[in-house]
C-alpha cells in the first residue's frame, strides 16, 4: 500500500505552483459548474466545426479532453494504441451528450510512423480538415515499477526496452504526429499543436527516469517547433494539469482517501478550449498550468495567470 506521506510528497512537489484550495474537496464540488460556465463562454470563441486529433483519447486526461472538445462543438478523432473498446465508449458518450457523432475512434500506435500518417489521412478523409492536434498519448512510471512512489528506481536498474518504450511514446510519438499534422495546418494558415506535459518538479524528481526526461524533451520540442512554425498561423504550446491527477498512471493500490486529493482530469478542459480558439492567436512556445486557470476571470486574463515560459 502506498503510504499517505509518499503520495503527499508527490502532491506537494507537483503542485507547488497551484493554490492550496485548488486541490481540496470543495474545489472539486464546484468544478463541474465552473466548466459549464467556462464552456458557455468558450463556445462563443471556439468555431463550431473545427476538427481535432487527441492521441490517447480513451482514458484519463485524453478522455476528458476529447469530451470537452466535442461538447464545445469540435469534431474529434480519438486514438488509442491498444484499447479500441475505450475510445469507442468515449465516442458513444460524446454522441449521447451532443446528439450527433462528433468523436471518431481510431486504433493507432503513435510510435509507428505509418500509424501517425494514417491518423492524419483518416481525419482529412472523414472531416475534410485538421485544426488541432493534442499530443496526449504517453507512458508513465508504472511501466518501470508499480512501486515507483515508494521505491524510486535508479536509472541503471531500468531495462533498456522499458526506457525505449517510454521515450518512444512520449518524445517520438508527438514528433511523428506533429510531422504529419503541421503541413496540413500550415497550408490552411491556422492550427494548434498542444503537447501534454507535467510539472517541472517531476522532471527533476529522483527516481522518475525516464518519464521526467521524456517530458523535459517534450517541452524542448514545444519551444523549438513554435519557432519553426512562427508566422504560419500554427501555434505550439504545452498544457499540464498542475498536480498529481487521477489517471491510470496512479498506482492501483492508492486508497480512496488519497485519490480524493488528486486533481480531476477535467481540469484540462477550460485551458484547452481557450488554446483551441482564435482568442489564443499569437501565443506560442508557452506552457499553461490548468490548476492555475481561474474561471472567474476573462479568458485572456485567466490564460495569462496560468501561463509560464515552456522549458524547465
Amino acid at each position: 500500500m502506498v503510504h499517505l506521506r509518499e503520495l503527499w510528497y508527490l502532491l506537494r512537489t507537483t503542485c507547488s505552483r497551484a493554490r492550496k484550495d485548488e486541490i481540496s474537496g470543495p474545489w472539486f464540488r464546484h468544478f463541474d459548474a465552473d466548466v459549464t460556465s467556462m464552456r458557455s463562454r468558450m463556445d462563443l470563441n471556439l468555431s463550431t466545426g473545427r476538427v481535432a486529433i487527441v492521441t490517447g483519447g480513451g482514458r484519463g486526461l485524453g478522455r476528458a479532453m476529447v469530451l470537452g472538445l466535442a461538447r464545445a462543438g469540435t469534431y474529434v478523432v480519438a486514438t488509442s494504441a491498444r484499447e479500441r473498446t475505450e475510445i469507442e465508449a468515449v465516442a458513444h458518450e460524446a454522441q449521447r451528450d451532443c446528439s450527433e457523432a462528433r468523436v471518431f475512434p481510431v486504433l493507432a500506435d503513435v510510435t509507428q510512423p505509418s500509424s501517425c500518417q494514417m491518423v492524419v489521412e483518416t481525419t482529412i478523409k472523414r472531416f475534410g480538415r485538421l485544426d488541432i492536434l493534442v499530443n496526449n498519448a504517453g507512458r508513465g512510471m508504472k511501466y518501470v515499477s508499480s512501486a515507483f512512489l515508494t521505491e524510486p528506481a535508479r536509472f541503471w536498474e531500468i531495462e533498456p526496452e522499458t526506457w525505449r518504450m517510454i521515450i518512444d511514446t512520449n518524445v517520438n510519438g508527438p514528433f511523428l504526429m506533429a510531422r504529419n499534422a503541421a503541413p496540413v495546418m500550415v497550408e490552411a494558415g491556422w492550427g494548434r499543436i498542444v503537447n501534454v506535459s507535467m510539472n517541472r518538479e517531476t522532471m527533476r524528481r529522483r527516481g522518475f527516469s525516464p518519464y521526467g526526461p521524456s517530458k523535459a524533451a517534450l517541452e524542448s520540442e514545444t519551444i523549438i517547433w513554435s519557432q519553426d512554425l512562427a508566422g504560419t498561423g500554427v501555434t505550439v504550446n504545452a498544457l499540464l494539469p498542475g498536480g498529481a491527477t487521477l489517471t491510470g498512471m496512479i498506482p492501483d493500490d492508492v486508497s480512496d482517501k488519497m485519490r480524493s486529493a488528486l486533481l480531476d482530469p477535467s481540469i484540462m478542459v477550460p485551458p484547452l478550449l481557450w488554446l483551441a480558439s482564435p482568442d489564443s492567436d499569437g501565443m506560442t512556445g508557452r506552457r499553461l498550468v490548468a490548476a492555475r486557470w481561474r474561471s472567474d476571470l476573462d479568458c485572456r486574463e485567466a490564460a495569462e495567470a496560468a501561463t509560464d515560459s515552456a522549458g524547465w
